[in-house]
This record gives structure tokens, C-alpha cells and sequence, in this order.
């Protein structure tokens, strides 16, 4: 089974990188498939790359339930 998430976009690098985070955590991941991402976009994350952006107000949806379902399970 894979996974995509969204994610939110804190820090453009150098090359294809950026900086985004994930629940508190940051992590570096690959923007090589995608132009123009800038701070503050979400994006979908799948295995270290962003696949495509993602409207912010569907992101912070997804992001909602997510925090829904893991507060469910403890």
C-alpha cells in the first residue's frame, strides 16, 4: 500500500529541494517534478518527492481528518 501526503512547503533549497513539514517534523524532500513551488504551497509528498500541488484549503482538510483519526485511535 503507498502513501501520499500533504504537506506544507517552509523552506525552498538549493536544486530541486525543500524543506516542508510533516505534523512538527521537517524534512527535506525533492521538488524535481514539479515548477514553481514557493513557501507556504502544500504539496502531495510520495517516497521523498512532491508529486503536485495541492489546493491549500483541500490540504488542511486532509491534514484535519488525519489529526481526527489519530486522536481516535489513542
Amino acid at each position: 500500500m503507498c502513501l501520499a501526503l500533504p504537506v506544507k512547503v517552509v523552506e525552498v533549497g538549493p536544486g530541486d529541494t525543500a524543506i516542508v513539514d510533516l505534523g512538527g517534523v521537517k524534512k527535506e524532500i525533492s521538488l524535481a517534478l514539479l515548477d514553481d513551488v514557493q513557501v507556504g504551497d502544500y504539496v502531495i509528498l510520495h517516497v521523498g518527492y512532491a508529486l503536485s500541488k495541492l489546493d491549500p484549503e483541500e490540504a488542511e482538510k486532509t491534514l484535519a481528518l488525519f489529526a481526527e483519526m489519530e486522536a481516535a485511535g489513542q
